[in-house]
């Protein structure tokens, strides 16, 4: 198990203390083996509840260029600011760089794995399943990207589907995936229902299938709870945040 530097857990202990709180429901659901969470971004609430709210032992997958001091400005500014007005932007590029050291430091020291979108990719797969059989640890994983699908949920990128084939490799058992939604309105993180891979199938079928029943299942967790806005992954004011409302059949689609 990774060692986590004495200054990062005072900062957690702190964050800890002053962060929304939280209560996690439906831990009954995990499986007794470890799993992939897969839960709804919810801006920053995601990663940072997914580190101090996890229900066991686990690492987060996180943006690799989050993990490089030289990396972190142009993918914090590109991801978290660059739809801010255009008179401001010179505000958030100076932050960008400002906070390189702090985030690098964080998300080195965090129980984090780091995700790249090149070649590299094969360490993160790698890592994950090597903490999954060596410590028994849970993987999470926050996948939406900007495409809408609902209004609890962007699409998924699809690539963290993966892993389940790599883990299959290695322990000839179907990986459980597991639905999560974080609600920051109530105050919750609601665990739902474990989803299967199978190795039997095609592995291009069960990338769309798993993608869409998590997205569902996150979904349905949303839809089950008391009425509340969702905080959705796009950086956007709060007067446009969507509600938990069902939506009506169809209104979704073109």
């Amino acid at each position: 198990m990774r060692e986590q530097a004495l200054l990062y857990r005072i900062i957690q202990g702190a964050v800890k203390l002053s962060y929304k709180k939280f209560k996690v429901e439906g831990v009954e659901n995990l499986p007794d083996e470890p799993a992939i969470i897969v839960g709804n971004h919810s801006k920053t609430y995601g990663p940072v509840v997914g580190q101090i709210y996890k229900p066991r032992h686990a690492y987060t997958w996180c943006i690799g260029n989050m993990m490089h001091i030289k990396e972190v400005p142009a993918y914090a500014f590109e991801d978290f600011w660059s739809k801010k007005p255009g008179y401001i932007r010179w505000f958030f590029k100076i932050l960008s760089y400002i906070i390189a050291p702090l985030a690098a430091f964080l998300m080195t020291n965090a129980r984090t794995i780091g995700v790249y979108k090149d070649k590299r990719v094969i360490k993160t797969f790698l890592e994950s399943c090597d903490r999954m059989t060596g410590e028994g640890a849970d993987i999470i994983i926050f996948p939406e990207h900007y495409d809408e699908h609902n209004n609890i949920v962007h699409d998924f990128q699809q690539g963290f589907v993966e892993l389940a084939r790599v883990y299959y490799k290695k322990t000839g058992r179907d990986v459980p995936f597991v639905p999560m939604y974080i609600c920051p309105a109530l105050g919750k993180v609601v665990l739902g229902k474990p989803i299967y891979y199978d190795h039997e199938n095609d592995h291009k079928e069960e990338v769309v299938r798993i993608c869409n029943a998590l997205m569902d299942g996150i979904s349905e967790l949303a839809y089950a709870l008391p009425p509340h806005r969702v905080v959705p992954y796009p950086n956007i004011k709060k007067k446009y945040y969507p509600t938990n409302e069902r939506p009506k059949k169809d209104s979704y689609e073109e």
